[in-house]
């Protein structure tokens, strides 16, 4: 008989990957979720999974093998989950059940502030090229090239973002990526993010220490980035020769020697131990991908031993993914991006790619920021930032189920962005009304970048077919 998995909360993207990877499994997959549309419906559509609306213990209607809840919508608090543990059935938040479905395989995972999503697909379109058919759950709708971002693969490779947050922010605050015990895991950065489950860097610092020394007393390899201040400092305190460091600094086991950048498409010479390897091409823009690449690359290169030729060619097959940079639209010199960027260093990192690689074209910023405690303990960061563009859209903010605290707000961002005397915010208040606010603002060669990480990723699809796109 087929084995039963019910997912609570199976339209976030982390959960639609497991979703997808359970139903390859083997699995007979459903669950429940709010009514609202995401960019996630059509991922659990094309892989046959109907889901229930809304949460309620009378949802718990058969004797599932998993029931799998995520971080949102209560957590194990949650209705549904409490009726399934109550009737004696087997419930996981989801960062636990992970890391139990990667002790089955060789895992890799891949830590850090900023760029997990990215490097964690890089690395899947790298092995799925070299034909290892490794297996994946990573927190975006799909891959392109790939399809879905949850995959079981035949290979012995897991891929996984490894995520700092709490399990549960209700009832199990322990970050999430010590469930997982890897063959190899990558930290792209260390940053203060989370306010509401780390009091300061000092405490995310601490739990990143954790992860490294979990990972190099089980696993072979932790690759770390040489520039990220906070990760240097990590290693200085480990010192261990299962350790590879890459960057662009001259002291990275594994360097970006030159790079060029042109209408998106980047050119890198790499060198390893200071021999050249060869010249590498990254089809998504930015110089903090060029660090995503690098990290994949030599991910890939340490844990499947993939010769430089077959990572080149499963690198040149990458070109993004859902929100993540993702180019929605281009016609009659108009380009539209969607991506995730919400804290203030991903959002530099996303405007400065979208400048550098068309720096003589105006830049439309249609911003949600994400989660009030956020915005209030990093108001000033976002006030500078957002005060760099061309035209800014401000939407109000998605709160994540936080409560509203005064003066952490959009409409206090928007005065104290106005107060700068740079740019002119809009204050959005319904993010459905951006369609006819952006007519007659656009203009030939305008760069127009929704960002965010709440519902906004319906708006670029939106734009899309108002500027006739399909």
């Amino acid at each position: 008989m087929k084995k039963k998995a019910y997912l609570i909360g199976i339209k976030g993207v982390a959960m639609t990957a497991m979703a997808v990877y359970l139903k390859e499994k083997g699995f007979k997959v459903t669950g429940s979720d709010v009514a609202e549309t995401f960019f996630t419906d059509r991922m659990l559509a094309e892989a046959g999974i109907s889901h229930k609306l809304g949460f309620s213990k009378e949802n718990i209607t058969e004797k599932y093998d998993a029931v799998i809840v995520t971080g949102a919508h209560g957590g194990m608090s949650n209705p549904e989950a409490v009726q399934a543990k109550k009737i004696g059935l087997p419930v996981s938040m989801h960062g636990r059940y992970i890391g139990s479905v990667m002790s089955g395989y060789q895992g890799i995972s891949v830590a850090g502030c900023h760029g997990k999503t990215t490097t964690s697909s890089m690395i899947a379109m790298i092995l799925s090229s070299a034909n290892l058919d490794p297996s994946y759950a990573i927190g975006t709708a799909y891959i392109n090239g790939l399809g879905a971002a949850g995959h079981a693969g035949r290979g012995k490779f897991f891929v996984a973002e490894a995520d700092e947050y709490m399990t549960c922010p209700v009832t199990d605050p322990t970050p999430r990526f010590f469930w997982q015990k890897p063959s190899l895991a990558v930290i792209t950065n260390i940053e203060f993010d989370h306010p509401d489950a780390y009091r300061n860097l000092e405490e995310v610092k601490a739990a990143y220490f954790q992860f490294a020394l979990n990972t190099l007393e089980n696993g072979d390899h932790l690759v770390a980035c040489q520039d990220d201040a906070e990760s240097s400092e990590l290693l200085q305190k480990i010192k261990h020769t299962k350790i590879a460091t890459y960057g662009f600094s001259p002291r990275a086991d594994f360097r970006i020697k030159k790079y060029h950048i042109s209408e998106g498409v980047s050119f890198m010479t790499v060198e390893v131990k200071g021999e050249e390897i060869g010249e590498f091409m990254v089809k998504v823009p930015g110089r903090h991908n060029l660090l995503n690449a690098l990290a994949a690359m030599t991910a890939c290169n340490l844990v499947a031993n993939l010769s430089w030729a077959q990572i080149k060619e499963g690198l040149k097959k990458y070109t993004g993914g859902n929100r993540r940079m993702e180019k929605i639209y281009e016609k009659d010199r108009i380009s539209l991006y969607d991506d995730y960027a919400h804290h203030p260093r991903e959002i530099a990192a996303t405007l400065q790619a979208l400048k550098n690689g068309w720096p003589d074209h105006r830049l439309i910023l249609i911003f949600q920021p994400h989660r009030y405690t956020r915005t209030r303990d990093l108001f000033e960061d976002f006030t500078q930032l957002l005060s760099e563009v061309d035209v800014l859209f401000l939407l109000d903010i998605y709160s994540a189920g936080e409560t509203p605290i005064p003066g952490a707000d959009s409409r206090s961002l928007c005065r104290a962005i106005r107060m700068r005397g740079k740019v002119d915010p809009i204050f959005v208040e319904h993010k459905e009304d951006i369609n006819s606010l952006l007519k007659g603002v656009v203009k030939e060669n305008d760069i127009i970048a929704v960002l965010g990480a709440g519902d906004v990723g319906s708006i670029a699809p939106a734009l899309m077919h108002q500027f006739g796109g399909r």
